[in-house]
């Protein structure tokens, strides 16, 4: 039973920071929400918010990364890898009702401690992400100093889309913005490989 509480204090804290940020969501809102007993926050969660924060945040990051993983290996080449993340971010989003979106960025927003676990952790879910598009697209053919480059900017594509995404309360944007990052992947290396 215990192991229930804190798996519905996660899912609560991560729904709750998706659709009203970092500083919009009070320990009382999610023990309300997540139907927890008081006590339960601190035996789960001994370091309070933000501990209980940082697993939530810590959960949707694994999620993530592991759909990433899933779509990069399953496909012949990166720029399919890319359109078939974006299809699947698109396909929350729309699950979502427009309410989720990276579980990175309501952190990033809400300004964490230059200093704290939750800045760490958002620094480290990115670094992740573009090492992983880096590496496919070395894989393809490119130098790892364009990949780099091109990987970075895919994950701040992403982010970008999401965002738009929410507030156009449309996914076109992120599958559009998939599309054109595939075709210049795939213009990119064959640049590489001469034809």
């Amino acid at each position: 039973m215990s192991r229930d509480t804190r798996a519905r204090m996660i899912e609560t804290t991560a729904r709750l920071i998706q659709t009203r940020g970092l500083h919009g969501v009070s320990l009382s809102d999610i023990l309300n929400e997540s139907g927890a007993p008081r006590g339960s926050l601190y035996f789960h969660f001994p370091g309070g918010k933000e501990a209980l924060v940082l697993e939530a945040m810590r959960a949707g990051i694994d999620e993530a990364t592991r759909i990433l993983r899933e779509c990069l290996a399953n496909a012949k080449h990166p720029a399919a890898g890319v359109q078939s993340f974006f299809q699947a971010a698109a396909g929350e989003m729309t699950d979502s009702n427009y309410a989720f979106g990276c579980p990175v960025a309501p952190i990033v927003l809400d300004g964490p401690g230059a200093d704290s676990e939750l800045a760490d952790a958002c620094q480290a879910a990115f670094d992740e992400w573009m090492d992983l598009y880096r590496e496919a697209l070395i894989k393809a053919g490119l130098k790892p100093k364009r990949a780099g480059r091109l990987a970075r900017m895919i994950v701040a594509s992403l982010e970008g889309a999401l965002i738009m995404a929410r507030s156009e309360r449309s996914t076109n944007c992120i599958t559009q913005v998939g599309d054109e990052l595939a075709a210049l992947i795939i213009t990119s290396v064959k640049n590489v490989k001469g034809g």
